[in-house]
C-alpha cells in the first residue's frame, strides 16, 4: 500500500543504522514487523502459558544449581621473564 507520513528523521536514521536497513521504506517495514512480533509476544506471555503465578515464579525462581552458571572469578599472578623467579619465589 502507497501513503504518504511525516516520520521523524533522526528515528528513521536510528531505525536504519540499527537494523542495517538499506533503504527508509526497508526499516519502516522492519520497524513495524518489529513492532507486531513483540505485541504478539506480550499476548503469549499474559497468557502465562497455562501457569498458576506461583507455578511461574516456581518456574523461574533461581535454585542451588544456578550458581554453576556463573563464570568463576579468574585469578593469575603477574608473569614473570623465563628462568626468573616469580612472586612465589621459584
Amino acid at each position: 500500500m502507497k501513503m504518504t507520513m511525516h516520520i521523524d528523521e533522526d528515528v528513521l536514521n536510528r531505525v536504519m543504522q540499527v537494523t542495517g536497513a538499506a533503504t527508509k521504506r526497508e526499516a519502516v517495514e522492519i520497524a513495524l514487523s518489529e513492532m507486531a512480533r513483540r505485541h504478539k509476544l506480550k499476548e503469549l506471555l499474559s497468557q502465562g502459558l497455562g501457569l498458576t503465578p506461583e507455578q511461574l515464579k516456581a518456574e523461574f525462581a533461581p535454585t542451588p544449581a544456578d550458581q554453576f552458571d556463573r563464570p568463576l572469578p579468574q585469578v593469575a599472578e603477574a608473569k614473570s621473564p623465563y628462568g626468573q623467579p616469580g612472586a612465589t619465589g621459584q
